[in-house]
């Protein structure tokens, strides 16, 4: 058994909420640099040399790459032999990211009430889901997300005989919906199976696997590929005015479901695609 004291979370958190709002993860950095390069469009090119000016001068004045710094979501894999002392750990998750925003000085996106619309000033609460896994580790995953692509991501609930096929058109369906919305070039989450709220919770969590990574799966692994290219001739581009950069990527998640059912959810996420994962 290992005691791990909570402070090490909120410390971690914050740490991460200011990490990921001033710099591209490797992954996203590596994607949008090839992405200049191979842009076909002239527009495209340009205002992808401009994202990447941006993106030098977050860096360098400290300053968010994104004026939406988004909602604080969070994913702990916590080790089953992982004993925490200090206090209780959902607190000490959204200590972390209320010290992540108002120490880091980043914009305060939340509100109290959906209806009564009061800002918390702090940014929290975050969105925490938790998973119990063998190991005495702590797995973070801080992903802000921003609400321009968050507004644009749909769950659609399929008949089991629209298969792969009525899979692919609802993908694309939600990309040609979100169209410049959610700030392209985009990565898509996609996840298939399970009931209304998994899917939604595969797709989100798709968007923090590595950008050029693929499932292990086959079918998945097609899927992922032949989705990217058919996204990337729509023409959305980047900004959304047109080009052959449409989306970086497109990573799915699947999990057993009903034989009733076929769920699907894709979550878009915009150009920065922010997260950083830590092991503790």
């Amino acid at each position: 058994m290992r005691t791990l004291n909570v402070e090490e979370i909120s410390k971690n958190i914050k740490e991460m909420c200011i990490e990921a709002n001033h710099f591209l993860s490797k992954d996203m950095d590596i994607a949008m640099k090839n992405a200049v390069s191979t842009e076909k469009s002239p527009l495209g090119k340009k205002i992808l040399s401009q994202l990447q000016d941006n993106l030098k001068i977050a860096g360098k004045d400290m300053i968010p790459i994104c004026q939406d710094t988004g909602m604080a979501v969070v994913f702990l894999e916590i080790g089953q032999d992982v004993h925490f002392e200090g206090g209780n750990l959902e607190d000490a998750v959204n200590e972390g990211i209320r010290r992540g925003y108002v120490d880091g000085y980043l914009r305060k996106s939340v509100v109290k009430d959906p209806i009564l619309r009061e800002n918390t000033k702090d940014n929290t609460p975050g969105i925490i889901h938790y998973k119990i896994v063998p190991g005495d580790q702590v797995k973070i995953k801080v992903a802000p997300k921003g609400f321009g692509s968050e507004n644009m991501s749909r769950v659609f609930m399929l008949k089991p005989a629209d298969g792969i096929e009525g899979v692919k058109e609802a993908v694309l369906t939600a990309v040609k919906d979100a169209g410049p919305n959610a700030c392209p070039p985009m990565v898509v989450g996609v996840g298939i199976g399970g009931t209304f709220e998994k899917c939604a919770l595969m797709a989100k969590e798709a968007l923090t696997r590595e950008v050029g990574s693929h499932s292990d799966i086959p079918y998945v692994k097609e899927l992922e590929e032949e989705l990217l290219e058919r996204i990337n001739k729509i023409g959305i581009g980047p900004g959304g005015l047109g080009g052959s950069t449409t989306a970086l990527a497109v990573n799915v998640n699947t999990y057993p479901t009903h034989i009733a059912g076929l769920p699907v959810a894709v979550n878009i996420c915009c150009h920065v695609n922010r997260h950083v994962i830590r092991t503790i």
